[in-house]
């Protein structure tokens, strides 16, 4: 049996199509009903549906009497609050191609994807970084005003026409502008069932900010598409306390908000939520069980990238088996590659791909000269290598880059932490490959605890849960581990440190 996978028939994306208005359609039958809450510790701000798709109707009327035209692109430098998300909206609601970014880019940073996306317009809240660029900059107190506006139409066309850029994390050494269709919020709704199990009647909050793009999937697009209510915190907010107070239901995270959350080894009384979800890097086993320990509730993972968004997840109808990630979303077809493009043996390991045709995937690179896909035949290429089981759950084992060689044996990183974190004495761990003179490379274990640990004493560890050529050659004691923005490890960045030690 091969690692390919048959998709079920999904209806196709309606056309025309606009995404902000597809977000906003179920909202505008429940007008009064509340889209949003900030959450702090004094209280919370509230946003009606009908408030909500006020100000981002207005927001766009007010971006094109500034003179922009459907398909100009918006550079988005905006801080933690909701005008990000309902400038995101109001651009798109009136056929521009917004481009949120991180405010912890610098000036440098910011520059070149400036000129990278020769953007019409550029967004810029008081204290963020803005790039040297001839684009305008439209200050955050002016944008705010247009909320205020007489609603703009909404501008309707094919799905398929771009309807904003991310940027990647750039895992494969350098940020890529990632463009996609307007069509790739209707994908999204795959993970209603296949990996949050998402009603109307849900609270979901998500513990991240605003101008994260996994707080606008997660944590709003997906719970306004369907009328539901998204709740984020305030920067600082007790998440323990917010959760309980505000009744939330569902709660996303990645694995070191859960880490966080579980520090003080209490249990959390959470009555309401039904359970967790979690995407950008693997959940550790310890943080699962745990969590399931203090709380009694199950954490779903997801399996995804900025190409595509997740298209492999666990849910509450189908959880992920013992060392699996999931299975493929309802809809989506994917299979497990040899490095001829065919699909290998089930219990195999390869390449991870997604077909084509996937309704979620991206329009293209911006950066690329040809608007093709990167594709091997018609299978895009993820970077991550997996293998499938019999009956179609995904193992995930890493990224190609991230993959280690022992002794000619091409090693998980994930397999060898998973291992290793189950040690008293380790926070958090992370393993990849370094060189420690030329021409020869071992398994190095980077990890955090109260205290450096005897070295040979974790060797011995490992020699108990690990084939020897899986064993870590050398140990070393961190502070804390280099995570980007997002939340995900950086193993690039451990090396790149080890290196620079000389040792």
């Amino acid at each position: 049996m091969l690692s390919i996978t048959d998709p079920s028939p999904t209806a196709p994306c309606p056309a025309p199509f606009n995404m902000a208005q597809y977000v906003l359609s179920a909202g505008a039958a429940t007008p009064d009903k509340i889209a949003l809450q900030i959450l702090r510790a004094s209280g919370a701000e509230r946003w009606s549906y009908g408030r909500l798709i006020a100000a981002v109707r207005g927001t766009g009327a007010g971006l094109l009497a500034a003179g922009l035209q459907p398909g100009d692109r918006v550079l988005m430098r905006l801080g933690n609050t909701v005008d990000f998300p309902v400038a995101y909206l109001g651009a798109i609601a009136a056929g521009l191609v917004p481009v949120p970014t991180s405010t912890q880019l610098t000036a440098f940073e910011i520059t070149r994807i400036a000129h990278e996306i020769a953007p019409a317009l550029v967004l810029g809240a008081e204290g963020v970084a803005l790039p040297d660029h001839t684009a305008p900059v439209l200050a955050q107190a002016d944008l705010h005003k247009m909320q205020d506006l007489p609603p703009c139409d909404w501008h309707m066309g094919s799905p398929d026409r771009a309807g904003y850029i991310i940027y990647t994390s750039g895992s494969g050494g350098s940020p890529r502008a990632v463009v996609h269709a307007h069509r790739a919020i209707w994908a999204r709704r795959m993970m209603w069932g296949g990996w949050y199990g998402l009603t109307q009647d849900d609270r979901m909050l998500h513990a991240g900010a605003f101008n994260w793009t996994y707080t606008l999937g997660t944590g709003l697009m997906d719970p306004w598409a369907i009328g539901a209510t998204a709740l984020i915190p305030e920067a600082g907010a007790p998440l323990a306390l917010m959760l309980k107070r505000f009744d939330a239901t569902l709660f996303a995270g990645v694995p070191g908000v859960y880490r966080q959350l579980l520090k003080e080894g209490r249990a959390l009384e959470l009555p309401r939520l039904r359970h967790g979800l979690s995407a950008g890097e693997k959940l550790p086993d310890i943080t699962r069980d745990a969590w399931h320990a203090a709380t009694g509730r199950e954490i779903f993972e997801a399996l995804g990238m900025s190409e595509c968004s997740t298209y492999i997840s666990a849910s509450p109808d189908r959880p992920a088996p013992a060392g699996s990630a999931g299975y493929p979303q309802q809809g989506r077809q994917i299979a497990i590659l040899d490095e001829d493009g065919a699909p290998v043996a089930r219990g195999d390991e390869g390449m991870l791909a997604i077909h084509r045709s996937d309704p979620g995937l991206m329009l293209g690179y911006l950066q690329d000269s040809t608007p093709d896909l990167p594709l091997l035949g018609d299978w895009f290429l993820t970077g991550d290598r997996g293998r499938m089981a019999a009956d179609g759950a995904i193992a995930y084992l890493g990224r190609n880059d991230d993959m280690m060689n022992a002794g000619g044996f091409r090693v998980s990183p994930l397999e060898v932490e998973r291992a290793l974190a189950s040690h008293p004495a380790i926070h958090d761990i992370a393993c990849t490959e370094v060189t420690v003179r030329e021409g020869v490379s071992v398994i190095a274990a980077f990890y955090t605890a109260d205290s450096p640990q005897d070295e040979d004493a974790l060797k011995a560890y490992a020699a108990e849960n690990l084939a020897r050529y899986k064993q870590p050659r050398l140990y070393r004691h961190r502070d804390s581990l280099p995570r980007g923005a997002n939340g995900k490890l950086s193993r690039r960045a451990l090396r790149d440190s080890y290196r620079a030690e000389g040792a």
